[in-house]
């Protein structure tokens, strides 16, 4: 690179989109970096200089007289006569300008109207330009990492962004829960009330942050709780935990309706639906908690019940209302008082909801419990008295959405999540969906989320989907993806003015979903049963052990 930072030469055919550029053999820019290009754009009806920037798609280097058709005898000698012909070009796409409205006292990103002139030089972007570009306004911020190809220069998305709804893709093991607890830690540091449904406890440590010698309570602490089902095996010990709160529904609160709903008794099924009715009121009648058992012996008293007040087709269908209600008995969450909602939502709070050890039916039914009543809380369809008022903005993340929302089948979480997604933003509900397989998420939700953070995606069914579901994902970006390293991410949509290749900066915070140490419990294992000596050369067996293990 020369002293003005100049790599290349604007050549060939310019757009408002892309440009190419040629540049010497031994000052080319590596794919990713970003160009500045000096131009003019009319703003405002103002003719104005601008630093337009770019980032480089691709990098070609060729040769005709070096191609593969000339032998090796023949190659070795063109290169010691140097007669060579090396070239190098590349392609960039531009990302914009900024423009700073002096009267508004407002910032914006726009996009050029006028395409860059051949012959004009390109320039690695400086620092300023860059740092400038990528940072949000005052109080808007939230710090998510670094540029991929330029380290010293730190990358912040918008909060208010987040006024749209958020997805995090990437293949397993490429850091989207990492990525997800970045987000929760800038969010929380905010003042935003959160709220995570977390089947695999990736999230229950969030109240710990890394030490030195381990880990120390976060500052945060207290505005941290997770809440797990007592019938909930559990991925980590409740000792392991801060601040852990039981989570159960009491199944006498559940009204007909809403166990016609969890049990799929539609609303065609009148009789069916009638005699769940008089079921649910004989046992409300006896003024004492019952359960789902309780409900299904009562159906089956009605069905051999010769009452002169229940009829006969009622009495019928109490018997296929049994054979439905007998999916309760899977649902291993009810207790003897429901978890009030109160306890979930304060301001400037984060919420964990452990599902862990559950069986997926449960996981559903506690899923849609929550967000249906939150939904409800929210659109004022509730008498909820002690959240009335909740007038604060409520983030949601969902780990593996793509269960809870599934492109085929269906499960009870999935309305109430469609309905958030439609609607849920006017509300003050903000959905972040976090899934490994896009391509098993119902594509009307994804294409609801207008920001995405795409980490490493391999699987070509699962990029489809993405570039189906994003208006601002290129072709070209899509080809990218399987190149980034874990950790790094392409981030699109309302969070920032523009497209941009992020590494996640490092989080403050414990993980709970990170792989297990493979190779030192491995290790382990061999030291306790004799196999291994610490002192072993390299980890392994020494030459008297390994004479022992053979008997010699």
């Amino acid at each position: 690179m020369s002293a003005d930072g100049k790599v290349g030469v604007i050549v060939g055919e310019a757009t408002t989109d892309t440009f190419y550029f040629a540049s010497e053999v031994e000052n080319y820019p590596a794919k990713w970096e970003y160009l500045m290009v000096n131009a003019k754009e009319v703003v405002d009806g103002v003719e104005r200089p601008v630093q337009v920037l770019a980032q480089v798609e691709n990098i070609v280097s060729a040769s005709q007289v070096l191609s593969r058709e000339v032998d090796f005898e023949a190659i070795e000698r063109i290169l010691h006569a140097q007669v060579e012909d090396l070239r190098v070009w590349g392609r960039a796409r531009i990302l914009g300008y900024i423009h700073s409205d002096e009267q508004a006292k407002q910032r914006r990103i726009l996009l050029p109207r006028r395409a860059v002139v051949p012959g004009r030089p390109v320039y690695v972007a400086p620092e300023p330009l860059l740092r400038d570009f990528y940072s949000a306004g005052e109080g808007d911020g939230l710090y998510v990492g670094r540029l991929i190809n330029r380290t010293d220069v730190p990358v912040y998305i918008s909060a208010s962004g987040f006024k749209r709804h958020l997805a995090i893709i990437a293949q397993t093991g490429a850091g989207k829960s990492y990525c997800a607890g970045v987000l929760i830690e800038e969010l929380l540091k905010n003042g935003a009330t959160l709220l995570i449904i977390d089947p695999h406890a990736d999230y229950v440590f969030l109240s710990r942050i890394k030490t030195p010698r381990g880990s120390s309570r976060h500052p945060l602490a207290d505005h941290m709780t997770v809440f797990r089902n007592p019938s909930s095996t559990g991925r980590y010990s409740e000792k392991d935990i801060l601040n852990i709160q039981p989570f159960e529904v009491a199944f006498q609160d559940l009204d007909p309706y809403e166990i016609c709903d969890i049990t799929a008794i539609s609303e065609r099924h009148t009789r069916l639906q009638e005699a769940v009715r008089i079921a649910v009121g004989n046992l409300k009648r006896t003024n004492r908690r019952y359960t789902p058992q309780e409900l299904l012996d009562e159906l089956n008293k009605i069905s051999v019940s010769e009452a002169e007040d229940i009829d006969s087709d009622v009495r019928r269908a109490a018997v296929s209302a049994s054979r439905r209600i007998r999916r309760l008995l899977e649902l291993k969450i009810f207790g003897s008082a429901t978890t009030p909602l109160s306890l979930m939502l304060k301001p400037m709070h984060l919420s964990i909801i452990d599902l862990s050890g559950l069986n997926d039916r449960s996981m559903d039914y506690v899923t849609y419990r929550i967000l249906n009543d939150l939904y409800a809380l929210k659109t004022g369809r509730t008498d909820y008295l002690d959240l009335k008022d909740f007038r604060y903005p409520i983030y949601i993340f969902i780990e593996e959405s793509h269960k809870f929302i599934p492109r085929e089948g269906s499960t009870l979480t999935a309305e109430v999540i469609n309905r958030i997604a439609a609607e849920g933003r006017k509300f003050g509900l903000f959905l972040t969906l976090i899934t490994q397989r896009p391509s098993k998420l119902h594509p009307d939700t994804l294409s609801q989320c207008n920001s995405q953070i795409i980490m490493k995606l391999t699987n070509p069914e699962d990029q489809n989907a993405v570039r189906m579901g994003s208006e601002r994902l290129s072709h070209n970006l899509v080809g990218d993806l399987p190149g980034l390293n874990v950790g790094e991410a392409v981030i699109v949509g309302e969070v920032t003015s523009a497209p941009v290749m992020v590494k996640v900066r490092p989080r403050e915070t414990l993980e709970g979903g990170s792989d297990i140490p493979v190779a030192e419990l491995l290790k382990e294992a061999r030291m306790r049963y004799g196999l291994e000596s610490p002192s072993s050369p390299e980890g392994g067996l020494s030459d008297e052990e390994a004479r022992r293990l053979l008997g010699e």
